[in-house]
């Protein structure tokens, strides 16, 4: 049976109440309760629930971008073939979701028989065949030519096991250190023994931003090899134990009469070969590939009980936990086991933290999967925090969209301190909070401020001067006011500050165009810009509802809940526009809010009738089956959210607008006790009534404060609306 750590974490709380004798009969209640969920997770396995297969096929929007191998929750390594060079075999880095090549570093692949030629840049061999299995923390696949390759995972390494097929007498296994998913500039690799290697690789671009990092990794075998060798661009050399530069790598040969079998380990570091070679010894578990792998298994029956669901609907179950897992491999840590990383500086430092994380898609996860992380895991997005705060002081501020500890400057707006304060606001508040506001700060109001080489806030002259700037842009800007204005508020009792950055928010009000009762971007001299101006990867119609914290001065703007609700009927009429599309896309950020916004109307059913049209017309469990990119688990984030009836909508405040769940029970295992939320349904997607903590409750809203330290939200669903649920009990307005 596993083990769950967070329920070891709990029993020892448990005995703390019992000394102290607080509540007790509430706590041994709660202790039973855990009981009970514990041996419900060790029977499931939620691992194997998973499957990781969800969301790696498609291409465009139209695709999660997901990767099939095997990860660990928030681990250094990702095993897997790269989406975007499978042909290439197994690498140790690839983002979960994201749209665009990067990475794939150190791709190794198993070849039957010996190496006659050069790999070159390994495009010229074949994908993997079949998927034997895949689900958390492990992947096996045949190859065409019938090799079996397993892959598995701990916190930084990763491990495989070969098996030829009985038929052939030799394998090779070649590793590419001059190879990834993009043109790298520099690498190296040196063989050290007959069962091992080490090298480095740098450069590589990810979306058309050059991403500069080093990456060093040491591997080994579990035997020797009968020869080895490596090559440089076309040249094959047996024997040669030293290849650099672009298209290089190393092999090594195996006999495999009487033994099919090999198995590899790989670390690496982004501090040196010395730093990867201890993570790997520090990654070593007794008992072979199966001890591996269970390990891993372990780590995510752990994660993904976090939150147990009850359903009769084995594929809604399987998408539900396959998007949690997918909502818990981002950020990830990169300081190795001694606890140096490289810094936003290039400089070597020595974590304080548990660990110091990098890969934040901040632009797409400050509005699902931080909030959630936040929630789950406050300790470690407590960390997470702290590690942008380190990156904007190395850096000189914060960053849009940050890959190993390097600013892309990928997509658009100032997200990071809305997932900053969101993240403050639902748990993680461990991190330096003066500093943090510090960078939200100067980023928000010196113009030409800089994070690495890429300008924090474009347009901010124009934007502090005219109180406009190009439309989409500038809505970002101002959610990221707001936010900065609760995190003052919340975190520091800045209350003349606060006020100066929430009252800049309604800046989205010098946009709305009373003509054409549209936001329409302007000149600076006031004059109105053509309505299709100034969208990016969306359209007017979109990003119109993108004013999360105003909406009811948004609505009344408009005309009111009538005129509204018109208006967002049109935009509901299709789920699946792409990014010049005029209606609701469901694969799209801008768009991720929408829905919960008839909860701010006097047809708040309406927000569960369109996220159960979401579940039923946009979701499947196929490979193709999500509606957009992924992008470091904001889409998965968003279904988890969704399926059990809560979602954050305002950035920097701790609540929820609420929708009908689509589980009859969740149990979420908070830091402070479990919530447990009852009544959802695939069947009967309208609310007929609420109580929370056993009271009726009207609203649409629910504060975070209501239910941080666990209780029951009990809904009663319906398969007909009831328009008068919701109706006279508008959400609090934060403004």
């Amino acid at each position: 049976m596993i083990i769950n750590t967070d329920f070891i974490d709990l029993f020892f709380r448990f005995i703390l109440k019992i000394i102290q004798n607080i509540n007790y009969k509430h706590c041994f209640h709660t202790f039973l309760l855990l009981i009970s969920v514990n041996f419900s997770v060790s029977a499931q396995q939620l691992s194997k629930v998973v499957d990781p297969q969800i969301g790696s096929q498609g291409s465009g929007l139209g695709c999660g971008y997901n990767f099939v191998g095997a990860t660990y929750p928030f681990g250094m390594v990702q095993f897997t073939p790269s989406f975007f060079s499978p042909q290439k075999g197994f690498v140790v880095n690839q983002l979960s979701g994201a749209g665009c090549p990067h990475m794939g570093n150190f791709p190794i692949l198993p070849i039957a028989g010996l190496l006659k030629s050069s790999p070159g840049n390994m495009d010229s061999f074949k994908k993997y065949e079949l998927v034997n299995e895949a689900h958390a923390g492990f992947l096996s696949l045949q190859m065409p030519d019938l090799t079996v390759a397993s892959l598995t995972v701990n916190k930084r390494s990763g491990v495989a096991n070969f098996k030829f097929d009985e038929t052939t007498k030799a394998g090779t296994v070649i590793i590419g250190s001059g190879v990834s998913s993009t043109d790298i500039n520099n690498a190296m690799v040196t063989i050290t023994s007959d069962s091992s290697c080490e090298g480095f690789a740098e450069g590589g671009d990810f979306c058309g931003s050059s991403i500069n990092y080093k990456l060093y990794f040491v591997a080994e075998f579990d035997r020797a090899a009968t020869s080895s060798g490596t090559w440089e661009k076309n040249s094959l050399s047996e024997g040669v134990n030293e290849a650099s530069g672009k298209k290089s790598g190393a092999y090594f040969s195996f006999d495999t009469t009487t033994n099919s079998e090999v198995n590899y380990r790989i670390a690496i570091s982004y501090v040196s070969i010395e730093n990867a070679k201890e993570n790997l010894k520090s990654s070593s578990i007794d008992g072979g590939f199966s001890a591996y792998q269970k390990n891993a298994e372990a780590a995510w029956d752990s994660s993904l009980s976090k939150i147990i669901i009850e359903s009769p609907n084995t594929d809604r179950k399987i998408q539900f936990y396959t998007h949690l897992y997918h909502s818990l491999i981002h950020p990830n840590i990169v300081s190795d086991v001694n606890g140096e990383y490289i810094g936003a500086d290039f400089k070597v430092y020595k974590t304080k933290l548990e660990a110091q994380y990098s890969s934040f898609s901040v632009w797409d996860t400050y509005r699902t999967q931080a909030q959630l992380v936040a929630i789950l895991y406050p300790d470690q997005s407590s960390d997470m925090m702290q590690s942008l705060v380190d990156f904007a002081e190395q850096s000189g501020g914060y960053g849009r969209w940050i890959l190993a500890n390097i600013e892309t400057g990928i997509m658009q707006g100032d997200p990071t301190p809305i997932l900053i304060s969101n993240s403050y606001a639902f748990g993680a508040t461990n991190f330096e909070l003066n500093k943090a506001y510090k960078y939200m700060k100067r980023g928000a109001t010196i113009p030409l401020l800089r994070s690495q080489d890429q300008e924090i806030r474009p347009y901010l002259t124009e934007y502090i001067r005219d109180g406009h700037t190009f439309a989409s842009m500038m809505l970002e800007y101002t959610s990221s006011d707001f936010a900065i204005g609760q995190f003052a508020l919340q975190a520091l009792n800045l209350k003349e500050e606060a006020s100066y950055f929430i009252d800049r928010s309604q800046n989205w009000k010098n946009i709305y165009n009373p003509r054409n009762k549209w936001l329409n971007s302007k000149y600076p001299n006031g004059k109105w810009k053509d309505i299709e101006h100034d969208w990016r990867e969306a359209t007017y119609k979109n990003y119109f509802w993108m004013v999360p914290y105003n909406l009811k001065g948004l609505i009344d703007t408009l005309g009111g809940s009538k005129v509204a609700v018109k208006r967002l009927d049109t935009f509901f009429e299709r789920l699946d526009a792409s990014y010049d599309d005029a209606w609701f896309a469901a694969g799209n950020e801008p768009d991720f809010q929408a829905p919960w916004i008839y909860n701010w109307t006097d047809t708040s059913y309406k927000t569960s009738e369109v996220v159960h049209r979401v579940f039923n017309e946009m979701y499947t469990s196929e490979p193709t089956g999500l509606p957009g990119n992924d992008d470091l688990g904001t889409m998965g984030a968003w279904y988890v959210f969704a399926s059990i009836g809560i979602y954050p909508m305002i950035p920097g405040v701790a609540g929820f607008s609420v929708n009908t769940p689509q589980f009859e029970k969740a149990i979420v295992n908070l830091p402070q006790g479990l919530l447990t939320i009852n009544g959802g349904s695939t069947e009967a997607p309208y609310i007929n009534s609420l109580k929370i903590n056993g009271k009726k409750y009207k609203s649409t809203w629910v504060d975070w404060d209501l239910i941080k330290n666990g209780g029951t939200i009990d809904f009663e669903s319906s398969k007909t609306p009831n328009k008068t649920w919701g109706e006279n009990t508008e959400p609090p307005s934060f403004n």
